[in-house]
């Protein structure tokens, strides 16, 4: 018979090898739904840390709100409850993001992060499981808050509220990610919470949050052209604009200022989101400090 008539078969080894790769791959996602599942049930557990997630941006909502609301001057008939509502539910997810991943260092201590490391799946895992279910986590209470304000009519988004919620689930995910960069090599609550607050809270501060970011003309001082800048570099300056203008639909905020295309406030958002998972899960394969039980 002539060779060229004989069946083809794949090899064995072929074989073998892509069944134990989609084992691994089945166990790592088992692995990560695990650790997503972890977060709920000890954020649920954890009474105050739910009350604290809501009352406190509820709080400075109302505080700042009412407070600033008389020196407040914006495009349309917006008042500072209505502007300062984006920057609100962006500081639930912060919040959210910074107690979600502070269980890192946490895990590592108790001794769980090494039991999770030994495992066959590989450490991605860790990543995943980690920012979905804090970001998750955050999502609900970013909508839960957004659900009451909407209850008292200080906002309709209408038929943009997929949107909108797409929005925020790419926000909590960016900033999930940029937890696990900080918290990774870590190997102290403290020094993880003054990292947090010295490079998230001017991140949020500096994004449009309390004041529209200024168009910047041939009148503007150096300082100006200072914050300006740091500002238009600040990737939640845009998802803060997007926000905004989906929770408004009827204004016009390019007239107040800084206000890209929604093209190009969803492409960034997209991107940080992307460039934070990727760092963190390149800080994660370099680093072997969380192996060591400290």
């Amino acid at each position: 018979m002539n060779s060229a008539s004989k069946p083809i078969t794949e090899s064995p080894v072929t074989n073998s090898t892509e069944e134990a790769a989609t084992r691994r791959f089945r166990a790592g996602m088992a692995a990560a739904w695990m650790l997503a599942k972890r977060e709920w049930i000890r954020f649920f557990r954890q009474r105050n840390r739910v009350t604290a997630a809501i009352a406190q941006p509820l709080l400075f909502w109302l505080l700042f709100g009412t407070g600033l609301s008389g020196a407040f001057q914006s495009a349309g008939e917006l008042n500072f409850l209505q502007f300062f509502l984006p920057g609100t539910l962006t500081l639930i997810v912060l919040f959210t993001a910074i107690f979600s991943t502070i269980s890192v260092i946490e895990d590592r201590r108790e001794g769980f992060m090494q039991a999770v490391l030994v495992a066959p799946v590989g450490r991605w895992p860790v990543l995943v499981g980690k920012v979905l279910g804090g970001a998750a986590i955050a999502w609900v209470q970013a909508v839960f808050f957004l659900l009451l304000v909407w209850a008292v009519g200080t906002a309709d988004p209408g038929g943009a509220v997929l949107h909108l919620l797409g929005l925020l689930a790419l926000i909590a995910l960016a900033m999930c990610g940029l937890g696990m960069i900080v918290a990774w090599p870590m190997e102290s609550t403290q020094g993880f919470h003054a990292i947090m607050m010295l490079g998230l809270m001017p991140m949020w501060l500096l994004s449009g949050t309390f004041f529209p970011i200024p168009a910047l003309g041939a009148d503007a001082s150096i300082g100006q052209w200072i914050l300006g800048a740091i500002m238009r570099v600040n990737p939640l300056s845009y998802s803060m604009v997007e926000m905004r203008r989906l929770l408004f639909p009827e204004i016009d905020f390019s007239a107040a200022g800084f206000a890209p295309s929604s093209i190009i406030c969803w492409t960034v958002t997209v991107l940080a989101a992307c460039a934070s998972l990727v760092v963190a899960w390149q800080l994660m394969r370099g680093s072997r400090k969380v192996d060591v039980i400290v």
